[in-house]
């Protein structure tokens, strides 16, 4: 984006960029005078012009781009929750119930309680990572686009 002056050359330069919000431009700034400058919100297109932004949002929901991103993530975060919830109550119960397993020794004075409660600070950062790369390689993607059509279809209308 390239520097210009006034507010002639303000209002004609575009922002492509779908996590813009418009509303926070200008927040700080002076006017010219001394004093912070107005923020104005985009100007809408004329009354009655498209559909709102509600009918917007809710044909997005309804199209099988957006299926296929809560799908993706569905396939992954409930497997994935049910399996760690799975590991943590099994902890639990046998922390609080077979002591002699528990305190059986590993190495030296490392138990398995030991280990298990590593285990699940362990199993807890795997699970992050794998969660943060299965949204960067099978969700962010289609998410980003769905947005940006969503920006690109709401752009005008008045709130």
């Amino acid at each position: 984006m390239e520097k210009h002056e006034g507010r002639e050359a303000a209002a004609a330069v575009r922002f492509d960029d779908p996590w813009y919000d418009a509303l926070a431009s200008g927040w700080g700034e002076l006017d010219g005078t001394g004093a912070p400058a107005p923020v104005t919100p985009p100007s809408p297109a004329g009354p009655g012009s498209g559909p709102s932004a509600a009918e917007i949002y809710l044909e997005v929901q309804r199209s099988a781009a957006f299926r296929e991103v809560r799908s993706r993530y569905r396939r992954f975060v409930v497997p994935a929750t049910l399996a760690f919830f799975t590991w943590y109550v099994v902890y639990v119960v046998a922390a609080t119930t077979a002591h002699d397993l528990m305190a059986r020794p590993v190495v030296g004075a490392v138990n398995v309680a030991m280990v298990a409660g590593l285990g699940q600070f362990l199993t807890t950062f795997l699970l992050t990572w794998a969660y943060a790369r299965h949204a960067r390689l099978r969700r962010d993607r289609a998410a980003l686009d769905l947005r940006w059509d969503t920006q690109e279809l709401t752009r005008g209308i008045k709130r």
